[in-house]
């Protein structure tokens, strides 16, 4: 995946087009035979060469050299933590489905995906309802809460998915990663309020301050509500929720799927982890006929159950009530909404006001009828050519991808034949699915956002559950159309690039070959390379879990994995905090093999000719600083810190910095030499595939 967001502040962006628009591409034509190709629409073939700084050497920071004039031009709006390529895109996309949900016939067929857009938007917009109702549409979830008084009790309710709660313990359905076609219910570690164990457990200043920012904000948020001693209360939740902190598995653990395929029956939960009663979670997620599940972080699955037994129910009632009120503050009063954006908008992001009601609205819709809003967004925004100039770049991404794998010196044959089979299995999945989501169970009312929440939440844990004991489907995708971005499943060995993201600066079809290749080619070379990466490669050509490597060829790999791991342990993003290489190491070497494999696609697609220069930049250069333009990003610092610390990517600059001084054609293109600051004498470069 090429960018993860914060589950408090994701906004997935989104765009659709007007009812009764021709289907997808009818309003795009093609250019008359012999007609001159129009202008890449950044630049006249596809580089905003006004963005970069030329004053600073590409050899001592290229981020810089490509991107320091726009960093120095550009702000980040208010209503953001962070702002660039995917940022920009976003806010077209949000500007778009604006449009068309306003635009929406008040007269559409009452049960119609239209009619449910119109109303579940204009519900959530309708913020004198919202004030109206007050706390109302959440009594019957309060007074269930208060109602518990058993350990039983809090294990039924934390699982009901229409209450939307924060719980030590979650359910989730998935592929099986062993047996890929059927679906498996995982049990996974949850329950923090904060970003990441490490907000809870480091004792720097930075981390005890946000604890008690974090514990000022539950106390609002309860005397809100009216909360009897709110200030016991925030402190009780914190201290809980500390100690949920010290049984989870830190997360580059969590990355480790060896380690985290731990089967179950439904009768062994009871004696692997007596402290959670079972029949109790299983009856509030309507699992209780769900005879196997695949336990993730099995030690610390056993320690929450100890603690979840030890804490007294009153505890866990104030926990929870607490998680009820800031998951649904979007839909409740303004004093709740603002409340829970000052703390995790501003204080843990740096965002300095929150975003208007109506892009909020936006991401409500996609987060609920996505694939309703999806199915608009690709009848006005993607043409047909654009999904076969992707499938070409796919292909050619494909054969780079071979040539290399056949000369790898590290790599025995028994271990390249089955690469090879499983890089011929690669299936690429381009701007939408070939069937749309059913959402006629999905009862939508206007004027009741809180509802309409709700409702969605348990419509879509409902359609999980049906889909268990039967295949898997591997048409359904795990990202709306209007996302900006992309990713790899490796059970079902595919790559998936959303309509959304096909767009500048990440692919022209006018654009300059070169590119198209440094952008959406090493996006899509990112995602291929994932494939291979340090737990993709885990799976075959079918997606399953398992051994194929030979012990040779795994160690060679992780000689050369680990080294690229100790380069990025030693990028500093702020003063004191580095970025954790074993935690961003699938996405690193997905960056490296993923550009490294679109420039040899690049030579590839030129048959042998040389490369145009244009406006004095060769192939070579137009390709790396696409590649660099593409992450151009400005950041604030609280919201650096929430990604490094839990973000599985790296920081913008070093997706940049880390990955060309790896690669021996960047070193030609841009005459980088040892006294530079980039510079790595060769075998100091880490060459994975």
């Amino acid at each position: 995946m090429l960018e993860r967001s914060t589950a408090h502040l994701a906004v997935i962006a989104t765009a659709a087009a007007a009812v009764g628009f021709s289907a997808p591409g009818a309003a795009v034509s093609a250019p008359a035979p012999g007609a001159a190709a129009p202008p890449a629409q950044i630049g006249q073939w596809g580089i905003d060469l006004g963005s970069r700084d030329l004053s600073v050497k590409p050899g001592d920071d290229f981020y810089r050299y490509a991107d320091g004039h726009w960093l120095d031009t550009h702000e980040i709006p208010p209503d953001r933590s962070r702002w660039g390529a995917f940022d920009e895109l976003q806010e077209r996309s949000l500007q778009q489905l604006r449009g068309i949900l306003e635009a929406l016939p008040e007269d559409a067929t009452p049960g119609s995906n239209i009619r449910k857009l119109r109303d579940f938007y204009g519900a959530y917009l309708d913020t004198d309802a919202v004030e109206r109702a007050g706390l109302t549409p959440a009594r019957a979830g309060l007074e269930a809460i208060a109602a518990a008084r058993t350990h039983e009790d809090i294990g039924r309710l934390m699982e009901r998915a229409e209450l939307r709660l924060t719980a030590p313990v979650e359910f989730r359905t998935a592929p099986d990663e062993k047996d890929p076609d059927r679906y498996m219910v995982t049990i996974t570690q949850s329950g923090l309020g904060l970003p990441d164990r490490d907000y809870y457990l480091k004792d720097e200043p930075v981390y005890r301050e946000l604890r008690a920012r974090y514990a000022a904000h539950i106390e609002r948020l309860l005397k809100l509500a009216a909360e009897d001693d709110a200030a016991q209360a925030a402190r009780s939740i914190v201290e809980l929720e500390t100690q949920i902190a010290t049984a989870h598995w830190p997360r580059a653990k969590r990355r480790e799927r060896d380690l985290t395929y731990n089967p179950h029956t439904r009768e062994e939960l009871t004696t692997f982890a007596p402290g959670f009663p079972w029949p109790a979670l299983l009856s509030g997620a309507e699992l209780e006929a769900q005879p196997r599940f695949i336990v993730r972080e099995s030690d610390a699955v056993q320690a929450l159950g100890v603690m979840f037994r030890k804490v007294p129910v009153e505890r866990w009632r104030t926990y929870l009530a607490y998680h009820y009120l800031e998951g649904n503050a979007d839909v409740l009063p303004k004093a709740f909404d603002d409340e829970v954006f000052d703390f995790y908008g501003r204080t843990l992001h740096g965002q300095q006001q929150q975003r208007a009601r109506w892009k909020r609205a936006v991401r409500a819709v996609d987060q609920g009828l996505g694939e309703a809003a999806g199915e608009l967004y690709v009848q006005r925004y993607f043409p047909p050519a654009s999904k076969q100039k992707m499938l070409e770049l796919v292909e050619n991404l494909r054969a780079a991808y071979r040539r290399r794998i056949e000369h790898l010196p590290w790599m025995s044959a028994a271990t390249r034949k089955v690469a090879r089979v499983k890089l011929a299995a690669f299936h690429p999945k381009i701007g939408y699915p070939d069937k749309w989501r059913d959402y006629s169970a999905l009862e939508v009312s206007p004027g009741d956002a809180f509802g309409n929440a709700a409702r969605a939440a348990a419509f879509d844990w409902q359609r999980q559950l049906k889909r268990l004991g039967g295949p898997t489907d591997r048409g359904e995708w795990g990202m709306t159309p209007q996302t900006i971005n992309a990713y790899y499943n490796p059970t079902f060995n595919e790559v998936v690039f959303p309509a959304a993201i096909l767009q500048p600066p990440f692919f022209d079809p006018d654009a300059d070959a070169a590119v198209n290749y440094g952008g959406v080619g090493g996006v899509i070379g990112h995602e291929m390379g994932h494939g291979f990466d340090d737990q993709g490669a885990k799976s075959d050509a079918r997606g399953v879990l398992r051994e194929w490597w030979q012990p040779q060829d795994e160690q060679a790999f992780h000689q050369r994995v680990d080294r690229l791991a100790a380069q990025y342990d030693g990028y500093e993003a702020l003063p004191g905090l580095h970025i954790n290489g074993r935690l961003t190491l699938g996405e690193n070497i997905g960056d490296l093999g993923g550009v490294s494999v679109a420039n040899e696609a690049y030579h590839l697609s030129l048959h042998g000719a040389p490369a145009p220069v244009l406006d004095g930049l060769t192939g070579e250069q137009r390709f790396f600083l696409s590649w660099a333009q593409v992450w151009r990003e400005k950041q604030r610092d609280e919201d650096l810190r929430s990604q490094v610390t839990s973000n599985p990517h790296s920081p913008a600059k070093y997706r940049v910095n880390g990955v060309v001084r790896n690669i021996d054609a960047w070193y030609a293109a841009f005459n980088a030499r040892p006294a530079d600051k980039l510079y790595l004498p060769p075998q100091e470069r880490v060459r994975i595939w």
